[in-house]
């Protein structure tokens, strides 16, 4: 696994994105250990995302417009309902200080929310190769991969740390709290409206 292939690796990672959005407001809720667990969630969904591109779903996707578009608009669905309910403060995504979600639905909401991008099986397919020479073996394809989730969950876990840090002064500012509540919200809707505006190719 060279240093370029990691050091590209990390810069994509450490793009916001869903899963960044995700670990940070739930950082918010719960402290790092909500973070911990959200980042678990969105590291088992690139995991999947992974195992669907070696198996060469992603091609399907590809070339199904009606599939793709499909999975597409779920996601945007979910993210804007994620948005909605940010926005208002709604039980387990409000980004106030209660009680946390279980580590359970942590998981299982980090897993819902990246498992609905179809670009990621798409972004491997296109990505990885580059890093392969031709005469590679499919073991080299599994270890950039595997090598790419391991990034993922450091940074996630990175920024988890960082919003941990921040978190008691933010919350005793509610003029803060409004802000950061409508800078979610606002973050899970742009996130839903790029993930519409793609195409499948």
């Amino acid at each position: 696994m060279s240093a370029e292939y990691l050091l590209t690796a990390f810069i994509i990672c450490l793009s916001p994105g869903i899963g960044v959005v995700y670990t940070l407001s739930s950082t918010m809720v719960g402290g790092f250990p909500a973070g911990f667990w959200a980042s678990v969630g969105c590291t088992i969904a690139t995991v999947i995302h992974l195992v669907i591109a070696m198996a060469g779903l992603a091609a399907i996707l590809h070339t199904s417009a009606v599939l793709f578009q499909t999975i597409k608009f779920a996601g945007v669905a979910y993210l804007i309902w994620m948005a909605w309910a940010v926005l208002n403060d709604k039980g387990g995504l409000s980004v106030r200080a209660g009680k946390p979600a279980s580590p359970a639905q942590l998981v299982r909401r980090g897993i819902f929310l990246n498992i609905l991008n179809p670009k990621l099986p798409l972004f491997f397919v296109a990505f990885i190769p580059q890093f392969v020479p031709a005469d590679s073996k499919t073991i080299l394809l599994i270890e950039l991969g595997l090598g790419f989730t391991g990034m993922t969950f450091v940074v996630f876990l990175a920024y988890a740390v960082v919003a941990a840090t921040g978190r008691e002064r933010l919350l005793q500012s509610e003029r803060a709290m409004n802000w950061l509540r409508r800078a979610f919200a606002a973050s899970f809707a742009a996130l839903g409206l790029k993930l519409a505006s793609e195409g499948a190719r």
